[in-house]
């Protein structure tokens, strides 16, 4: 499975964007990962193969909204309020192993990963 990111870009505090992560194929769970200059990889949201079933990070809960379509193997991950240090680069991943929570919040457990979306909040 490959999977495309998009939609990242410069942002002023307060505003909005929206990315898209599409599969090649069909994927159990779908989330996006993290990880601004210096710091590891970290968690953001996951969504299950329901589409109702989902995950988010403390940090970004109220905020930001994960959907997918299944007709079309994409994700959608729909961030409001953003906040300065929301910056980072954003990454699509995947699994089709059936996860329990805990271990969809570690980047090692996915199998599929997208090239990378820059998201900069300026202040």
């Amino acid at each position: 499975v490959q999977l495309q990111a998009s939609g990242g870009g410069l942002v002023q505090a307060g505003g909005s964007l929206r990315l898209s992560c599409a599969a090649s194929g069909r994927t159990f769970s779908m989330g996006w990962f993290r990880q601004a200059p210096g710091k590891e990889r970290e968690f953001v949201v996951v969504i299950q193969w329901n589409g109702r079933t989902t995950y988010y990070a403390d940090s970004v809960k109220g905020r930001f909204t994960i959907s997918r379509d299944n007709a079309k193997n994409t994700v959608y991950l729909q961030m409001n309020s953003l906040k300065p240090e929301d910056t980072a680069v954003y990454y699509c991943a995947a699994t089709n192993q059936l996860l329990p929570s805990g271990y969809l919040l570690l980047p090692s457990r996915y199998d599929y990963w997208g090239q990378g979306t820059q998201v900069t909040v300026s202040s």
